[in-house]
């Protein structure tokens, strides 16, 4: 490592070479305090070419690499397992001016998503995807990890902003693809392999991103429920009267109680209900007069600026800090399809209930999610951190009802051995074979995606 860490000194400068435990902490534990490890150093390139001499470097020293964004991951698939070099993307802060024709820009992997946002709207556009984790998660791990997020329902996930990407591969040898020519179908299509891969096949170090005309924002419908059937009625009665649905977000009674002990907000609504729909619309301004006649809103409370609406938005968005403030959690991302959603809400309490060990009392479950796209968050405080049998369950649960395990966190160290619930033994077998194609001496997140 010694040798290693000067060769990285020389690519990358000293300062940029961080071994000192105190100073690589943060790099090492993901945002759920699940999964850790330790890293021999961790790396902080300022560019593509330092990127590819990192990699260079960690190739013939045959030591393995974890790339890293913001390192706002949920499955492990950020943090080292068992030594290696940490590379963080942090510094690839490139961020072009915008191409307001093709509605396009190029953003360094390193820039946030909020960042990106502010860089698009001042231009008259924006970027379709926006998370709670927004000021942290940055392009080029919501690309390797194809999030979706909140406007999901309206632009569809991350794949779909994706025109090109510039990455380093596993032998230091740099691919770009960012002119953001629309009609190209000149053989594989690289970048919608490279979003995903978690950093299984390259280092994502810049990509070619679609924006959006900016839409006015009119109104944010908060409406309390009975439950999971009755918000997807109401999203049913929504959608014919406002074609501008951007976010249909859900979650329960006891998110809300989390949310308000950790946050001290008031109650949203005069009366407590067991479930709640959260609703933004965007189009013409006569949307809140017709969703105002729905006979399914019942009690809701109803802003049409940014303040009411970031006031509304915070019920929703501030679930996982409160959950996390509570506690480790267990974060499970699953996906079904809409007309199982509900049969599958009904089921997860027996499931979460039978696969907790004893821990001196039930498990708290915590259900909110992207309820427009069919994506629940389940979260689970109780069982012991290193305990897989509720995750299991709940992620087989899933399955059984033709569902997804990875809704949007991707696959990292934490079900790469279920994979299988998911995909095909022939699929998985083409999948390595990719994976030993573009790194064959399996240097690039080895543990992550495949077991």
């Amino acid at each position: 490592m010694n040798s290693l860490a000067d060769d990285l000194a020389a690519a990358i400068g000293a300062e940029h070479v961080l071994a000192d435990p105190d100073l690589t902490a943060g790099y090492t534990t993901d945002w759920t305090r699940r999964y850790r490890g330790d890293a021999d150093c961790v790396a902080r390139p300022g560019t593509t070419a330092q990127v590819a001499e990192v990699v260079r470097a960690c190739a013939r020293h045959h030591v393995p690499i974890v790339p890293q964004g913001g390192n706002t991951g949920l499955v492990g698939g950020s943090v080292p397992n068992r030594g290696g070099v940490l590379l963080s993307t942090r510094r690839l802060q490139r961020l072009d001016p915008v191409d307001t024709l093709a509605a396009q820009v190029s953003a360094g992997a390193g820039v946030t998503i909020a960042g990106l946002q502010a860089h698009a709207r001042a231009a008259g556009l924006e970027y379709g995807i926006s998370l709670a984790s927004r000021d942290s998660a940055t392009v080029g791990g919501t690309i390797a990890t194809n999030a979706g997020g909140l406007h999901t329902i309206r632009y569809g996930g991350t794949r779909a902003q994706l025109l090109g990407v510039e990455a380093v591969l596993a032998d230091g040898s740099v691919v770009s693809r960012l002119g953001g020519v629309r009609a190209d179908n000149t053989g594989y299509d690289l970048a919608q392999l490279l979003a995903g891969s978690e950093g299984t096949l390259g280092v994502i170090t810049a990509a070619r991103l679609r924006l959006w005309p900016a839409e006015p924002h009119v109104v944010t419908v908060l409406a309390g429920v009975d439950g999971i059937e009755a918000a997807l009625a109401l999203l049913a009665e929504i959608r014919p009267r406002a074609p501008g649905v951007r976010a249909a977000e859900y979650f329960e009674a006891a998110g809300l109680t989390l949310v308000r002990e950790h946050t001290g907000l008031p109650a949203p609504l005069p009366r407590a209900y067991p479930a709640y729909l959260l609703a933004e619309v965007a189009g013409p301004a006569d949307q809140a007069e017709r969703l105002a006649d729905l006979p399914l809103l019942g009690d809701a409370a109803v802003a049409m600026d940014l303040t009411g609406s970031a006031a509304l938005w915070a019920y929703r968005e501030r679930h996982t800090e409160a959950i996390s403030a509570a506690g480790v959690p267990h974060k499970l991302d699953i996906a079904v399809p809409l007309t199982r959603l509900a049969a599958l809400r009904g089921a997860l309490g027996a499931t979460v209930r039978g696969a907790s060990a004893p821990s001196g009392g039930a498990p708290l479950m915590i259900v909110f999610g992207h309820i427009g796209v069919g994506n629940l968050h389940v979260n689970v405080l109780g069982p012991d951190p290193a305990d897989q049998a509720v995750d299991e369950a709940v992620l087989g649960l899933a399955a059984a009802y033709g569902g997804s395990i990875s809704a949007e966190h991707g696959i990292g160290r934490a079900k790469a051995r279920i994979l299988r619930l998911n995909r095909s033994p022939q699929e998985i077998a083409a999948m390595r074979a990719i994976k030993a194609g573009l790194d064959p001496a399996g240097l690039l997140n080895p543990g992550v995606l495949f077991s």
